[in-house]
């Protein structure tokens, strides 16, 4: 490959398996491929097919220096494939059973030739499993979160609000 000088800098980036956390990872890693950044892009078996059916197969080709790269969500298929997955169990699921699949991605992809190695990961503020992944293999990560300024206020203040007794709302059912 050369010296180091001329190797691109490697980000990977899994996003939480939902579309309102897929769209803001594409679209950072978008930037840091135009950028110079070798990008790749880890989505869950089942959002891949869903990509794949809803874009085409050729949505996934990219461009040289972006890949896509898939691991399991540890969920059993369901019948309906274009259906959102249930997300508290995908929650679990994630928490439970991406960390050895995404681990066992990053060292492939140290180990080809085909890329540059991995110079940092950065996960969805909800995958917690690219912390441990990115820390156990030596390689510096970054949390990426998804949702809006907004939302992140809210939940910077959730707490707050139930002592105050704001939330949860009287009489609501969920």
């Amino acid at each position: 490959m050369g010296s180091m000088g001329n190797v691109k800098p490697h980000a990977v980036l899994v996003p939480y398996p939902s579309q309102g956390h897929v769209t803001p990872m594409m679209r950072l890693a978008k930037l840091l491929q135009s950028r110079g950044f070798h990008i790749t892009f880890v989505n869950t078996e089942f959002n891949h097919e869903r990509l794949i059916r809803s874009k085409g197969p050729e949505s996934v080709k990219g461009l040289s220096d972006f890949r896509f790269e898939t691991i399991p969500d540890g969920l059993l298929p369901q019948s309906n494939q274009d259906s959102t997955q249930d997300i508290p169990m995908l929650c679990d699921s994630t928490r439970k059973n991406c960390l050895v699949p995404f681990k066992e991605l990053l060292v492939k992809l140290n180990c080809s030739d085909d890329v540059p190695p991995v110079t940092c990961v950065v996960s969805d503020g909800v995958m917690s499993f690219g912390i441990k992944a990115a820390f156990d293999l030596g390689i510096p990560q970054v949390q990426f979160w998804t949702a809006s300024v907004c939302a992140f206020i809210g939940y910077l203040h959730y707490r707050e609000l139930i002592k105050r007794g704001m939330f949860p709302f009287k009489g609501m059912v969920y």
